[in-house]
């Protein structure tokens, strides 16, 4: 997979005791990458990174902390970067804006700063959001030239990461001295709404309806018809290891913003996907709870991921009905047997793309 590109490399994780960082860090093992993580402690409880009991390290560390975050880069020698540290919360950001701004502008400008005095450090894929995009609420999806923006403080500082990437790249590595002053290439990454197993973050709407169907109460739905791109979390999971392998083989082309989405079909309102999932937990159930004293979210949002498609050859394997029934089964036998499916669910996945003829996978 992947050309064997990962194999021996060593992969440092931003964030790997996050949802998407922990399964990121599950399939490089799976690819034979030597991984250091560098985290907050264990962001939830329950916590993926702790169920899966991986082997390696992980350094407890905050990305806002240069010093620290410098020693652990200069330490491990990686020879690439996956830079997903975050406060990832959009209600969690009208509470704590400073917060937000610093670990998601300030940590990945301290990212950047610790790499780019690093030699060995030849690719670095910064994930931010699809919500870094000016929100104007059309039905035509965002492309990567597209203005950044952001109504809340969460999805303006995603706005602000992709900036800062763009400088950074301008700036200390530039596309015309790549090879000659610098030996680094650099890219973005921006996906849209992930679902899978091993999320529990607050506020977010599978780990909320899971969080109430394990206690047998009905989940409250504050926004029904809000629509987002739903994929499973594979899905932009194989985006950034495509992405990272075309860094990582000096394709100096790929050192650019990228978009990873679904397909049309996997645009759902909130309440399509509550019903999805009770298809196969049949213990879910809901209630419309709306807030008009929330704050602002976004009610529509979609990526045009015709780049991906394009230029790296990168398409989803998994479908929205796939996509809801691997979700449901992972908690379902979570709750039901304290038993994990997330390394079966991989094996699973890449299977299928083989059998689908997946660019990275055959």
């Amino acid at each position: 997979m992947f050309g064997n590109v990962y194999k021996e490399k060593k992969a440092l994780i931003t964030g790997n005791t996050g949802f998407k960082g922990s399964w990121l860090a599950l399939w490089l093992l799976n690819l034979g990458a030597r991984v250091v993580g560098y985290s907050l402690d264990l962001p939830t409880d329950p916590n993926h990174h702790e169920i899966l009991n991986l082997d390696f390290e992980t350094i407890s560390g905050d990305v806002r902390d240069l010093e620290k975050l410098r020693k652990a880069i200069e330490s491990f020698q990686p020879d690439i970067v996956f830079h997903m540290a975050a406060q990832s919360l959009v209600l969690k950001s009208y509470k704590s804006p400073v917060e937000t701004f610093e670990t998601n502008v300030i940590g990945t400008v301290n990212v950047f700063e610790a790499c780019r005095r690093v030699e060995s450090v030849k690719a670095i894929v910064n994930v931010t959001s699809d919500k870094c995009y000016e929100n104007r609420e059309w039905i035509w999806g965002y492309r990567e030239n597209d203005p950044m923006g952001g109504h809340d403080p969460y999805s303006a500082s995603k706005g602000c990461a992709e900036l800062v990437t763009a400088s950074y790249r301008k700036s200390f590595f530039p596309l015309e001295e790549y090879q000659k002053s610098h030996q680094t290439l650099v890219a973005s990454a921006r996906a849209g709404n992930v679902i899978g197993g091993g999320d529990w973050g607050d506020n977010r709407l599978v780990p909320d309806i899971m969080r109430a169907t394990s206690q047998n109460e009905r989940v409250q739905i504050r926004n029904p018809q809000a629509t987002r791109p739903w994929q499973h979390v594979l899905e932009p999971l194989s985006g950034y290891l495509l992405l990272g392998q075309q860094l990582l083989e000096g394709k100096s082309g790929f050192s650019e913003a990228w978009n990873f989405g679904p397909s049309y079909e996997g645009h759902r309102n909130v309440l399509a996907v509550v019903r999805e999932l009770q298809k196969h937990w049949s213990n879910i159930d809901c209630e419309i709870k709306a807030d008009e004293k929330n704050p602002h979210e976004a009610n529509f949002l979609k990526l045009d991921c015709s780049k991906a498609y394009a230029k790296l050859k990168w398409k989803s394997v998994w479908d929205s009905s796939n996509t809801f029934t691997k979700t449901a089964q992972w908690y379902k036998e979570y709750y039901e047997s304290n038993h994990a499916r997330s390394e079966e669910q991989l094996a699973v996945y890449i299977t299928d793309a083989k059998h689908n003829q997946i660019s990275w996978a055959v």
